[in-house]
């Protein structure tokens, strides 16, 4: 489950999409399979991508639930 802090899960997150567009272009990249330790070749650029859309959810979530605290203290 997901009981690391948004803020926590932004940052991971900021770093591999940091470590993904830094990447020179002939490198390999594998990303884990869910629930396994078995990792398969993946697309650079769609996985950068992926990770990119990944970080915006993350901090679309993150700043609702930011509002919704601030929302809850206001009453």
């Amino acid at each position: 489950g997901r009981t690391k802090p948004y803020i926590l899960f932004i940052k991971e997150q900021k770093v591999v999409v940091d470590e993904l567009s830094n990447l020179k272009k002939n490198r390999k990249v594998y990303r884990q399979q869910p629930n396994s330790n078995i990792f398969f070749l993946a697309d650079r650029t769609e996985t950068l991508s992926q990770c990119k859309n990944t970080l915006d959810e993350l901090k679309k979530a993150h700043q609702e639930m930011e509002n919704s605290e601030k929302t809850k203290t206001k009453k």
